[in-house]
């Protein structure tokens, strides 16, 4: 070696040489591309086989949860430049796994190759909400009731069915659970984890059949100086529905929309809205129900009359035209008001139905 030619520091070998000058050879017995742990804890509920990865729960595939653990547990030099990563699992049981690893790369124009083990292991671990299922844990109540009226079975079912319709747009959240539910007098109740989820429940179900809601708290211990409460929130739902007729103030009125003080009410007889809050309505009273009116077919007409056959008895009926009929209507809806056939405006989509029952779902 000439004078004033660069060396390796540890032994005074010649180029190459890495950038802290070191020769190949003690570069190599110094540094490698990766190191990896030989095991990996993993942890799993039993009960409802959720994960324990990153300070939370969560449902995770078995190649999610693998890959996991192998983020955490291989660690790259950070100088490495290049690199490949090949991974093979092995199935030991059905509690452990092992994952072979092979990582390739460059560090300063020097060519690694090395292979690992890793053995990952999962344990049992109740997760926090199985705890408090198990507890009968609860934050929130939720109450159903009705205004006026008792709630019939297709109406429970309605209701209670909101809540997994809602659930499937919202993200996933290990509390969004129910401790206990069933029939009550005059309604149905449900005590859930969730105080998010049972307020997000009561404004769903104002918004598709209108109606009231009112929260109330109780302080059940603290908690870091913090008070701990309950929530109960009481949904009423109003005695009629979108497309109801209703008499109120000595007029025939039909339900259209609904808006957070009230419905908005369409006149039966001429094009006329007007709102009202639900308790200007709680003296009112349901003349023809939408679910229970009929869609005939117009076999004669004139300029504010048509015929059609009565379903009842196959007989030959004559119905005043509702206001909006343009004259080319081929059907009409009619309710049975007062003992008679009433031809009923169209305030809504015929096939709207209830899935789609919204605030603007209304035509005049």
């Amino acid at each position: 070696m000439s004078r004033g030619e660069a060396f390796c520091v540890a032994c005074g070998a010649g180029p190459p040489h890495s950038s802290d000058r070191l020769c190949e050879t003690c570069f190599r017995e110094r540094n490698t591309i990766s190191e990896c742990e030989e095991t990996s804890q993993a942890y799993r509920c039993p009960k409802c086989e959720m994960n324990f990865e990153g300070g939370r729960w969560a449902r995770l595939e078995s190649d999610d949860l693998l890959q996991r653990r192998l983020d955490d547990s291989l660690r790259i030099h950070e100088r490495a430049q290049a690199v490949g990563i090949a991974t093979h699992p092995e199935e030991i049981d059905e509690r452990n796994v092992r994952i072979r690893i092979q990582v390739d790369g460059q560090i300063d124009a020097f060519d690694f190759d090395e292979e690992h083990e890793l053995i990952v292991r999962t344990s049992n671990m109740i997760c926090t909400t199985c705890t408090r299922k198990d507890g009968n844990y609860y934050e929130a109540t939720m109450q159903i009731r009705s205004t006026g009226r008792k709630l019939n079975e297709d109406e429970l079912n309605e209701l209670r069915g909101s809540l997994d319709t809602l659930l499937a747009t919202m993200e996933p959240d290990p509390m969004f659970f129910i401790t206990k539910e069933g029939p009550v007098v005059g309604g149905w109740d449900v005590t859930m984890g969730s105080k998010s989820l049972t307020r997000s429940w009561a404004r769903h179900m104002i918004q598709r059949w209108g109606g009231q809601s009112k929260e109330t708290h109780t302080v059940v211990g603290q908690k870091d100086g913090m008070d701990v409460t309950r929530i109960t929130v009481v949904y009423r739902r109003p005695g009629y529905d979108l497309g109801d007729v209703l008499r109120w103030r000595n007029r025939l009125w039909m339900v259209g929309a609904w808006q957070k003080d009230g419905p908005i009410l369409l006149a039966h007889d001429r094009q006329e809205k007007t709102g009202a809050s639900w308790r200007d309505l709680e003296k009112a009273v349901v003349m023809s129900r939408y679910n229970e009116q009929i869609e005939v077919d117009v076999l004669n007409r004139d300029t504010s009359a048509a015929e059609f056959m009565d379903p009842r008895d196959f007989k030959m009926q004559t119905v005043r035209l509702p206001y909006d009929d343009d004259g080319q209507q081929q059907r009409l809806r009619l309710g049975w008001i007062t003992d008679e056939w009433v031809a009923v405006p169209r305030v809504r989509n015929r096939d709207e139905g209830d899935a789609g029952r919204r605030d603007d779902g209304v035509t005049e």
